[in-house]
């Protein structure tokens, strides 16, 4: 009962009317019990009979605690690319995949394919300012971006559907700017499948790199 009245005294006396009129039945499950309305009346009785004051234990380091909840964490990581000069704002969200031994374009992602940019969810890009890519205009907005990897080139594909996971549901008929650029051989090995922006004239490079695969997306600002 005194650790029950430890729990009731953390309480107002508004509180405990709340918690009064809400908790149900006992429940026992693997030694766990969860007070109920009588338990609560019985230590609301306790508590209006004993005029001594009660000690409550704050020190979280004495306070035992039978089992600890942690988080699941991706095996690819989300990662945010950004870049910003007021008033231009853009950012790229995407899941972060590493390589891990393993050959990347050409076999775990297959030239030709429809791929999500990145792990998990499908990458999403957001730009505060309209954006000239290539010889087409990509508006102020959100855009899922899609991507078809090939040997010397790469289809670039920025879709108006967001919240998408990989791309099992591309719809293209949503397409808003579709491209293509070069991609190149790096010598050095990126793990971590990485994008960024670099500075340009007139704009910014958004760079995707991962294994020894380099792909430039120049974009200009539109005045």
């Amino acid at each position: 009962m005194s650790h029950n009245l430890h729990f009731w005294m953390c309480f107002s006396e508004s509180g405990r009317k709340v918690i009064l009129s809400v908790l149900c039945s006992v429940i026992l499950s693997n030694g766990m019990v969860v007070c109920n309305q009588a338990i609560g009346q019985n230590i609301a009785q306790h508590v209006s009979q004993n005029s001594e004051p009660q000690i409550i234990d704050t020190d979280l380091n004495r306070i035992q605690v039978d089992s600890v909840i942690t988080p699941v964490q991706r095996a690819s990581p989300i990662a945010i690319a950004t870049y910003k000069k007021s008033p231009i704002y853009i950012k790229v969200t995407y899941g972060q995949p590493m390589k891990r031994g393993r050959e990347i374009f050409g076999k775990l992602e297959p030239y030709g394919q429809l791929w999500r940019t990145g792990s998990n969810e499908a990458t999403e890009i957001t730009t505060t300012q309209d954006l000239q890519i290539g010889n087409k205009i990509l508006k102020a907005g959100t855009y899922t971006l899609f991507t078809v990897p090939d040997k010397d080139k790469w289809k670039i594909i920025f879709n108006s559907e967001l919240g998408q996971w990989g791309a099992y549901t591309y719809d293209p008929s949503k397409d808003v700017l579709t491209t293509e650029v070069s991609s190149s051989n790096v010598d050095h090995l990126y793990e971590a499948f990485f994008i960024a922006f670099s500075q340009a004239q007139n704009g910014v490079e958004m760079i995707l790199t991962w294994d020894k695969t380099k792909v430039v997306i120049p974009m200009t600002f539109v005045n």
